[in-house]
């Protein structure tokens, strides 16, 4: 008899599971999705533009490291049938070129977004953890507005490209959306304009720096942007509870998806207090629920940023 009822919870467990697969597959292996991001970043830009989140699909999975990620079969499948793909490039989407190769993919279906801004390199800033000796793009061009705003367009361009039928529909659906942005990047002008200090530290990887650029802010972090070191020397712990204490800091930053105990570490030491700073490049299984929109993190990263700073 207990042999029989373990045998149905078995039997239950997995029904669960296939239930569950066949209703998160069109999620997050959408073979016949017309648009392929292999970030959350190209996918929201994609979704606005043709305001059809059915139609634009994202290869990494909510909630995950997005510098760890490997493309499945399923994977290159979506990508193969898919009229338009987007990646970001850079050290993340590393394994790109290969696939597009190995494949016979045309690159007349792809769009390569580093391509289309100015590219700065990661910075080793002093006090922060060393890791590479060979100079990198930083790749989180996105975190610029402005970046942000100048990719939208060129994803509009290249849906009406692809579908010149809608192409007013796709003009219109980014007009609105780069008006909510421009609005974005005018009230981070305003709160970093009025705000008494303009130097952000971070107990954390720094994916910022297309950011800090644009708005004159200076930084102090842990780790480079790309970073996949989690543990910092006791150097550099010191380094940046002294750098706060320095500059009056009120607040260390962490960003998404991370536990914030070295930031919490430093803010305990230098009586600040932490605050999470989005650099959106992936959104909890939650949000992703929601219909989060990087405007959505963005507007929420000018609130943290006028409370941080003031």
């Amino acid at each position: 008899m207990k042999q029989l009822i373990k045998n149905i919870i078995m039997l239950a467990v997995s029904l669960i599971g296939v239930i569950a697969f066949f209703i998160l597959w069109p999620k997050f292996h959408p073979e016949n999705a017309k648009i392929i991001s292999s970030n959350f970043v190209g996918y929201d830009f994609a979704r606005a533009v043709t305001g059809d989140s059915d139609s634009v699909k994202m290869l990494i999975k909510p909630g995950t490291e997005t510098h760890d990620y490997e493309p499945t079969p399923q994977d290159i499948i979506a990508i193969q049938q898919a009229k338009l793909f987007i990646y970001n490039g850079g050290e993340s989407d590393a394994w790109v070129d290969k696939i597009l190769a190995d494949n016979n993919i045309s690159r007349d279906k792809t769009l390569r977004l580093m391509d289309y801004v100015d590219l700065k390199t990661e910075e080793e800033k002093e006090g922060m953890e060393g890791e590479e000796e060979e100079e990198e793009y930083d790749e989180h061009i996105w975190t610029s507005p402005k970046n942000a705003i100048n990719l939208i367009e060129v994803i509009r361009d290249k849906l009406a490209s692809l579908e010149s039928d809608k192409s007013e529909q796709y003009a219109e659906n980014a007009r609105n959306y780069l008006a909510r942005i421009k609005d974005i990047d005018e009230n981070f002008r305003s709160v970093v304009m009025a705000a008494p200090t303009k130097t952000l530290i971070f107990g954390d990887r720094f994916p910022f720096r297309y950011f800090v650029d644009e708005y004159g802010l200076d930084y102090y972090a842990a780790f480079p942007g790309c970073s996949d070191q989690t543990e910092a020397s006791s150097s550099t712990i010191a380094f940046l509870v002294d750098k706060a204490k320095e500059t009056n800091a009120k607040a260390i930053f962490k960003i998404e998806l991370t536990n914030g105990q070295l930031a919490q570490t430093i803010a305990d030491e230098s009586g600040a207090k932490v605050y999470e700073l989005s650099a959106a490049h992936n959104i909890s299984q939650e949000d992703f629920e929601k219909g989060t929109t990087y405007a959505d993190i963005m507007e929420k990263n000018v609130d943290t940023l006028k409370e941080a700073l003031y």
